[in-house]
C-alpha cells in the first residue's frame, strides 16, 4: 500500500497558484440566493441518456447438486481430503456431470459459469487416476499430467489445489512453471521429476526449447483451463509448439478443455486437440456462437451465445460523465467501507491506471482526519513476481480491502469473500464482463457488481441484454449521496430559499467538487505526480483504441473529450503533447519536446487534440504525428502489442500472462 510521507501531506495543503481558467469554468458563481461558486465538475457535461433495456430472461444454472463425493467410486483417502482439507462434501452440478465422464478416460469440453468448481471437476479424477497406477507413480516418470492456464495467479492457485489433494498420496509430485520465477530453479525441479505440471504457455515453450530434461513421453493427461483466455492472450503459436511437442512423444493421452465461455477459437482448438469429446454444460439452454465465414476477416462477430452468472449476483450499472468518474469511484469506496467491511475488486484497463489509482486513493482517502484506514492493493502484469504472489496472498487472507487490478485477475481466481466488483473501465467483450463479475457470488454466495459507463457508452447495455445479462441502472446522485455523511467534504453553500430536494442535490455536487479539488491538489502538488497522471491518461487513451471492431460504434476514441477525461485523472486542464510524457528531450511550457535527434517539428509546437468542426458539442480528435499516433495503440488488458507493417504477421508477446 502506498504510504504518504509527511512532506506529501504538507504539499497537498499548500495554496495553489492561480492559473488561467479553462473555457468551461465560470468566471463567477451565480449571485442568486442559494447558489455557490463551483468548479467545472458538473458544468458542460453531456446529457445522461435514458437507458434502453430489453426484457431479459436471465440464463439459470444450478450450482450445487444433491450428490456427495462419497457416492463416487473414489479412493477413501481422496474423499477424506476433500471433506477435511478442502471443506467440501457436496458436489457442484458441473462436478457431478464431469467427474464420472473423465474417470472413464473420455475427452471432454466443459462449459460452466465462473465459481462453479471446474478446477476440482478435473483435478479429482486426475488424482484418482494417478494414485491407482501400478506400479506406483515415481517422480522419475516425469510429467504424467499437464495443466495449461493463462496467468501466473491461476497457475499458483491451481498448483496449491493439487498440493492439498495430494496430501495422502505423497509419492505423486506436483510442480508449477510460470513467468517471473528463476528458470534455473525450475530446471532443477524438472530434473528431479514432476508428475503433475501446471504451467503458463509461454514459460512452458521456453523450457521445451531449452530444457533437455523435460520430456512428455509418459504424458497421460492434458488440461486446458480457461481456454478462451489462453487464445485471447495471443498464445496460438505457443499452443502449436506445445501440441507438436506432445504429439511427437507418441503417448496416448486424455484431453480436457474448460471455460466459462466458448468462443469460435475455442471450438477450433477443441477440434484440433480433442478426440471425439463429450460436451458438458450445466445451463438450461444450449448456447451457440456463430461466426459468419465471409465476415470473419473483417471482425464481424455474430454472437448469439447466452451467458449465465450466479443467481446470487446483483448487477448494477451507472452512467457517469467522464469528469466525475474519479469522484464517483472514491465515494463508492467510502460508502461500502463505512457501512460494512467489504472486499472489493476494481477493474481498470491498464497497468499505469492501476498504479495511478492506487497512489491517489491511498493518500487522499486515508488522511489523518479519516475515521477508518482503507487498505489498497494492486495487481497487474508489470509487477515483479514476488509482489504479485504477495498481493494475491494478502488479499486472499484479508477480511476487507480494495484490490485495483487489470484483467489479469479476471480469470479463474478464487478470492474468498469478495462482495463487490467495480468495473471502472468497460470490458472489451461481454464474455470478459462475465468473467469479471464472476469473482464474486461464487459457490452459491451473494455478491454485487457495478459497471461504470459514459453517456456515449450506453449502447453496451443492449449488447449485454442480447446475451441475457441485465444490469439494473442506478443514478449518479444516489451513489454520490454518501458524501453527505462525511463532514470532510462539507461545502460552503446555503440553500434556504430552495426546495429541500434541490438543496440536497446542490450540496452533493458541492461536496463532490471538494473531493475533486483534493484529488487535483494531490496531482498538481508535485511534478512527478502530474507526470504519473498524464502517463495514466495516455495509457487509458491507448487502451480505448483496442476495443474490437464490433464494439467500435460504442467505444470509439472520437467520442472521448480529452479535457473531461483528464479530470478523471486529477488533471485541471487537458494536457498537451501527450505523446511526449515519457522523457527523452527537453519539455517546453507547452508540453512538447525539443532537442530530439531527427525531430523536424518546430520547437515548442505541441501535439494536441484538434477541434473537429463537423462534430457539434466540442468533440476532439488526435492530430499528432505518426510517432505519437503509435502511442495510442497499446495493451488493454491482455498485453498485446499493436500490429505494424513490420510485425503484422508476428504474434505479439503477452505481458499480462506472466510468460517472462
Amino acid at each position: 500500500m502506498y504510504d504518504a510521507t509527511p512532506l506529501e501531506q504538507s504539499d497537498v495543503t499548500k495554496p495553489q497558484k492561480k492559473k488561467k481558467k479553462d473555457k468551461e469554468t465560470p468566471e463567477k458563481g451565480n449571485k442568486d440566493v442559494g447558489s455557490f461558486k463551483t468548479s467545472s465538475l458538473f458544468k458542460h457535461n453531456p446529457e445522461i441518456p435514458v437507458i434502453q433495456r430489453a426484457s431479459v430472461s436471465q440464463l439459470k444454472e444450478e450450482v450445487f447438486s444433491r450428490s456427495s463425493f462419497e457416492e463416487l467410486d473414489l479412493h477413501p483417502h481422496l474423499v477424506a481430503t476433500l471433506n477435511k482439507v478442502l471443506n467440501v462434501s457436496t458436489m457442484t452440478s458441473v462436478q457431478q456431470r464431469t467427474i464420472p465422464v473423465l474417470v472413464t478416460g473420455q475427452d471432454a469440453v466443459v462449459r460452466s459459469q465462473t465459481g462453479s468448481g471446474k478446477t476440482l471437476a478435473y483435478a479429482v479424477p486426475l488424482v484418482q487416476a494417478l494414485q491407482s497406477f501400478q506400479p506406483k507413480v515415481h517422480r522419475s516418470h516425469g510429467p504424467l499430467a499437464l495443466v495449461l492456464v493463462p496467468t501466473r495467479e491461476l497457475a499458483l492457485q491451481t498448483f496449491q489445489t493439487f498440493q492439498k489433494l495430494l496430501k495422502p498420496f505423497m509419492w505423486i509430485v506436483p510442480g508449477v512453471l510460470m513467468g517471473g520465477e528463476k528458470r534455473k530453479a525450475e530446471k532443477a525441479r524438472l530434473r528431479k521429476g514432476v508428475n503433475i505440471l501446471v504451467s503458463t504457455p509461454g514459460r512452458l515453450v521456453d523450457h521445451i526449447q531449452n530444457t533437455l530434461s523435460l520430456a512428455f513421453s509418459a504424458l497421460r493427461w492434458l488440461v486446458l483451463d480457461e481456454a478462451d483466455r489462453i487464445l485471447d492472450l495471443g498464445f496460438e503459436k505457443d499452443l502449436t509448439v506445445i501440441l507438436n511437442s506432445l504429439n511427437s512423444s507418441g503417448s496416448k493421452r486424455q484431453n480436457v478443455l474448460l471455460s466459462a465461455t466458448i468462443s469460435a477459437g475455442v471450438t477450433r482448438l477443441a477440434d484440433v486437440c480433442l478426440n471425439d469429446p463429450v460436451t458438458i454444460q450445466v445451463s438450461d439452454s444450449t448456447p451457440s456462437t456463430a461466426l459468419v465465414p465471409s465476415e470473419a476477416s473483417s471482425g464481424t462477430d455474430v454472437q448469439t451465445e447466452s451467458f449465465s452468472v450466479p443467481e446470487g449476483l446483483q448487477q448494477l450499472v451507472v452512467v457517469v460523465p467522464s469528469k466525475v468518474r474519479l469522484v464517483l469511484l472514491a465515494a463508492f469506496i467510502l460508502d461500502k467501507f463505512q457501512s460494512d467491511h467489504s472486499k472489493m475488486l476494481v477493474f481498470v484497463s491498464s497497468c499505469e491506471v492501476v498504479e495511478f489509482l492506487h497512489r491517489i486513493l491511498s493518500f487522499v482517502l486515508n488522511k489523518p482526519s479519516a475515521n477508518q484506514t482503507l487498505t489498497f492493493l494492486r495487481l497487474h502484469g508489470n509487477m515483479k513476481q514476488e509482489e504479485r504472489v504477495e498481493t494475491f496472498r494478502l488479499f486472499s487472507e484479508s477480511r476487507c480491502g480494495v484490490l485495483l487490478c487489470t484483467d489479469v485477475a479476471a480469470r479463474g481466481l478464487d478470492l474468498p469473500q469478495v462482495s463487490w466488483i467495480v468495473q471502472f473501465t468497460a470490458p472489451v467483450s461481454v464474455a470478459e464482463y462475465v468473467h469479471r463479475v464472476g469473482r464474486t457470488a461464487r459457490a452459491g454466495h451473494s455478491g454485487h457488481s457495478l459497471l461504470l459507463l459514459g453517456p456515449h457508452e450506453t449502447g453496451f447495455i443492449p449488447e449485454l441484454n442480447r446475451h441475457r445479462l441485465d444490469p439494473e441502472p442506478v443514478t449518479l446522485t444516489e451513489l454520490l449521496s454518501v458524501l453527505l455523511r462525511d463532514e470532510r467534504y462539507k461545502g460552503r453553500g446555503r440553500y434556504h430559499s430552495q426546495s429541500s430536494e434541490k438543496a440536497r442535490e446542490q450540496e452533493i455536487k458541492e461536496r463532490a467538487t471538494v473531493l475533486q479539488t483534493e484529488f487535483e491538489n494531490f496531482v498538481h502538488s508535485d511534478p512527478e505526480r502530474t507526470n504519473a497522471a498524464k502517463r495514466a491518461l495516455q495509457s487509458f487513451i491507448r487502451a480505448y483504441t483496442t476495443y474490437p471492431s464490433h464494439l467500435k460504434h460504442i467505444f470509439h476514441i472520437r467520442h472521448l473529450h480529452l479535457g473531461h477525461t483528464a479530470k478523471s485523472f486529477g488533471l485541471r486542464d487537458a494536457p498537451r503533447g501527450l505523446g511526449d510524457t515519457h522523457g527523452g528531450g527537453k519539455t517546453t511550457t507547452g508540453g512538447a519536446k525539443t532537442g530530439r535527434k531527427g525531430d523536424k517539428k518546430r520547437p515548442g509546437k505541441p501535439q494536441q487534440w484538434k477541434q473537429k468542426k463537423s462534430e457539434p458539442g466540442g468533440k476532439k480528435r488526435w492530430s499528432g504525428s505518426r510517432r505519437d499516433s503509435n502511442l495510442l495503440c497499446s495493451e488493454f488488458s491482455s498485453g498485446l502489442q499493436p500490429k505494424t507493417k513490420k510485425n503484422r504477421s508476428k504474434t505479439p508477446t503477452p505481458q499480462e500472462s506472466g510468460t517472462s
